[in-house]
């Protein structure tokens, strides 16, 4: 059985696997709570005890698992039905439920494989121009040249999201040059992910953007964190040259009617 959770607890996130999944839904309850439409999250129940938590946070999903915790067929389906009921743009869960969901949602959901990096410090933070601070505006309108398809709403949300977030201690964006950015999607649990990597056309092929990522990972490493990505599996020979060691892959699984 799935049922609307009013309000997460330390004890209940203790209790989840640690893995980026369960990070990414604490972010989201940390960043909004329940208090918005945006953002829900639901309990999945198997035998009267909670065996999963389930985030929808605007048009995506994740999924993550108590500890020890085996669900059971019944339960896989009706977290199927859940996303099919429901129609996130992109949803996220755990690899071992990777061909029963996949496979249950295959008439609307096309699934692609996503590879974990985890950054291996070198312990040397190299001298670069990088700004910590930077405005968003000026953030956003690095990533606007890179992916010209990113709406005037999406704008809007991009930066309402990301600086609601930085003034919670949850993210944080870096600038190179004035040309390059990058930013952090969550920071939980002494762990962070990075996203939103991108470069001004005009200044592509002078690694910026390889140059700004081992800086971050060097310089957050340095700081007690540790330094996570998620990309595609054709990128790892790009990462690794970095110092990026990929260290998983799961499924994620995409809307098709998603234009």
């Amino acid at each position: 059985m799935i049922s609307e959770i009013r309000k997460l607890d330390d004890k209940l996130f203790s209790q989840l696997v640690r893995n980026h999944y369960t990070r990414r839904i604490k972010s989201h309850y940390l960043a909004y709570g329940n208090s918005y439409d945006f953002c829900r999250f639901y309990q999945v129940c198997q035998n009267d005890e909670t065996v999963a938590v389930i985030a929808c946070f605007y048009s995506s999903m994740m999924v993550s698992s108590v500890k020890d915790k085996n669900l059971s067929t019944h339960t896989l389906d009706e977290i199927a039905d859940f996303i099919l009921l429901n129609k996130p743009m992109s949803v996220e869960f755990e690899k071992r439920w990777s061909e029963h969901i996949t496979r249950k949602t295959s008439q609307s959901y096309s699934s692609d494989v996503r590879t974990e990096f985890q950054f291996i410090s070198k312990k040397v933070v190299p001298e670069l121009n990088v700004e910590e601070l930077p405005k968003l505006s000026e953030v956003f309108g690095i990533l606007k040249e890179c992916f010209p398809a990113i709406s005037t709403d999406e704008n809007q949300l991009w930066l309402a999201d990301t600086s609601h977030r930085v003034r919670r201690g949850l993210s944080q964006s870096f600038m190179l040059d004035k040309c390059t950015t990058a930013t952090i999607q969550y920071i939980i649990d002494k762990t962070v992910l990075i996203g939103n990597v991108g470069t001004i056309p005009a200044e592509r092929g002078k690694h910026y953007a390889r140059n700004l990522l081992y800086w971050i990972g060097e310089k957050l490493t340095d700081d007690g964190f540790d330094v996570r990505l998620m990309a595609r599996p054709h990128r790892v020979s790009y990462y690794e040259e970095i110092g990026f060691k990929e260290i998983d892959t799961d499924i994620v699984l995409e809307r098709k009617d998603n234009d």
